[in-house]
């Protein structure tokens, strides 16, 4: 029954403007928490300070998961750099602590993926850390598999784990409201 107080009340949404100093500061906290800061890693990408306009194309699309007005996660997809245009790669999937471990990161897995192949979309990648290993577990149960060298150029030179996974076969999901 805890499960369900704690996660009543959640909306995955798609990012505003407003949003973008929360996520920013999510993004931050969750990469400082695993020792993911310093260079090759994704909290020095430009765009984390306005995450709302770097996901604005078509092809790409970036999710909060908010309790009223509170961004307590985020996470979303967009086109690899230097790969196929078949194939995306989901990006700064982050959660506060309290939402760890509740089902969310499933749910907004599957929107991700979800909307990832309704754009066209054929591969999804993805970039880790070996410490981050609740994540892992995560897209594993989910179909990635983890790959034996980085896809693309997305500079994350000291993420050390990748991992892909076909979109071919995505149950259907629909965006809670």
């Amino acid at each position: 029954m805890i499960r369900n107080t704690i996660t009543t009340g959640l909306q995955i949404r798609l990012i505003e403007a407003c949003d973008n100093k929360a996520v920013a500061d999510i993004i931050r906290q969750v990469m400082t928490e695993f020792q993911a800061v310093g260079c090759g890693y994704s909290i020095n990408d430009s765009e984390v300070d306005d995450m709302y306009t770097a996901y604005a194309a078509e092809d790409a699309a970036f999710y909060v998961v908010a309790r009223g007005k509170k961004i307590l996660g985020c996470g979303g997809f967009g086109p690899l750099k230097g790969a196929d245009q078949d194939t995306c790669e989901l990006r700064k999937m982050y959660f506060r602590h309290e939402l760890r471990g509740l089902g969310v990161g499933t749910k907004l897995l599957k929107i991700c993926l979800e909307e990832a192949k309704k754009r066209g979309y054929q591969q999804c990648y993805l970039e880790t850390t070996e410490g981050m290993q609740q994540a892992r577990r995560l897209y594993g149960k989910h179909g990635f598999k983890t790959i034996d060298e980085r896809m693309g150029n997305t500079g994350h030179t000291s993420c050390e784990t990748w991992m892909a996974r076909d979109l071919s076969v995505i149950p259907p999901v629909s965006l809670p409201r």
